[in-house]
């Protein structure tokens, strides 16, 4: 039985490799949408977290989430955290999300009070010296067929000299003075979020209440860097879990429907083989098996190439965009996979059922 199911697929090889190639596609679109958003997602959690602060502060109606809240307190009001008791590092920070090129964040900074937060670690060059001066980290270093200290790149549409290069994971690729990302979008003397370090990690609750009861301070929203953090998932952000679930429908869809289709026609193109097989004493069940097992084996090469795709494109990806997060995790795969096989196995229950219902007396005579 098993050479009969083989020797089927590999008559029509054509309608065999569209099938494969349909269940590849479909697994590609889950792991790939999957390992953008959940790439993008923890790296800016992770670089975040490098950043060195123990607790965030916002006023009350900003978004936690990096570059979208514009810059909306003063910056300034740093000082007036610096002077509380405990607190060590008070940095105000510019975060701005930009299109242009490519999308990231920028971070317009302090370097005095950023640095201080957790030092730099340089690769090659040093901290500003001019307004214009760009620190990138290593990642973004090597975009473009590479980056030196001393190379004019553009941003926002303004020339910056490179002054340094640092070891990725403190906040930004790419972190310009806050004055001049300020002046730059029409933010001068802005901040987005003031990053603290304490004294002490034990001394974050005496700062945050420290911070909510000083008399025009009552609005600002502080957090602590492991709650901040805690907010990192895809339930927190807008629209996440349903672009996942359109993509998985749309590419389950077409799963169903190509498997269905190739199954169908191969059932309409063997019923004489059918009849012969019933007549021989061939039980449904049986029939019904044979038509499952070859759309297993479609499904299965179909699923090992979308996994084999989806390795290459990573690949593919690290090397032509250094820095772009395609986070592909091993429950990922094996959901994706179960997923395809599952609609294959759905497309073809029809075809199965339709093949194991045929008469054999009427197959035997169809021409």
């Amino acid at each position: 039985m098993n050479k009969l199911i083989f020797a089927n697929l590999l008559h029509r090889p054509i309608r065999s490799v569209i099938s494969v190639l349909a269940v590849a596609i479909e697994v590609v679109m889950i792991l790939s949408i999957v390992a953008i958003f959940m790439g993008m997602l923890n790296d800016q959690k992770n670089r975040t977290n490098g950043i060195g602060a123990d607790l965030v502060v916002r006023p009350s109606n900003a978004s936690f989430m990096n570059g979208v809240s514009g810059a909306p307190m003063p910056a300034r009001i740093a000082e007036v955290f610096r002077r509380m008791p405990h607190v060590a590092v008070a940095s105000p920070v510019i975060t701005n999300f930009s299109m242009t090129g490519s999308v990231e964040i920028l971070y317009g900074i302090d370097y005095a009070s950023y640095n201080a937060l957790k030092p730099f670690t340089w690769v090659e060059g040093g901290p500003f010296e001019h307004p214009n001066d760009v620190i990138i980290d290593d990642i973004w270093a090597r975009k473009d067929g590479g980056h030196k200290v001393g190379d004019m790149i553009e941003i926002l549409n303004h020339p910056f000299r490179i002054c340094g290069i640092v070891e990725n994971g403190k906040g930004g690729r790419r972190l310009v003075p806050i004055a001049t990302l300020g002046e730059l979008t029409g933010n001068d003397g802005k901040a987005t979020v003031i990053y603290i370090k304490s004294d002490d990690p034990a001394n974050q609750e005496a700062i945050q209440q420290e911070i909510v009861s000083t008399r025009g301070l009552e609005g600002f929203h502080v957090q602590t860097m492991d709650e901040l953090l805690s907010q990192y998932t895809p339930a927190k952000f807008p629209g996440f879990d349903k672009a996942l679930s359109v993509v998985i429908w749309i590419a389950v869809i077409v799963g169903i429907l190509v498997i269905f289709q190739t199954m169908y026609t191969a059932v309409l193109e063997r019923t004489r083989e059918l009849g012969i097989l019933k007549s021989m004493g061939a039980s449904k069940t049986t029939i019904v098996g044979v038509v499952l097992r070859e759309c297993l084996v479609l499904a299965i090469v179909g699923v090992l190439l979308g996994i084999a795709a989806t390795l290459g494109l990573r690949e593919f990806l690290d090397l032509r965009f250094p820095g772009f997060s395609f986070e592909l995790t091993t429950a990922w795969i094996g959901r994706g996979a179960l997923i395809a096989l599952g609609s294959s196995i759905c497309g073809a229950l029809y075809p199965a059922w339709v093949a194991a219902s045929k008469d054999p007396i009427d197959a035997l005579a169809y021409e």
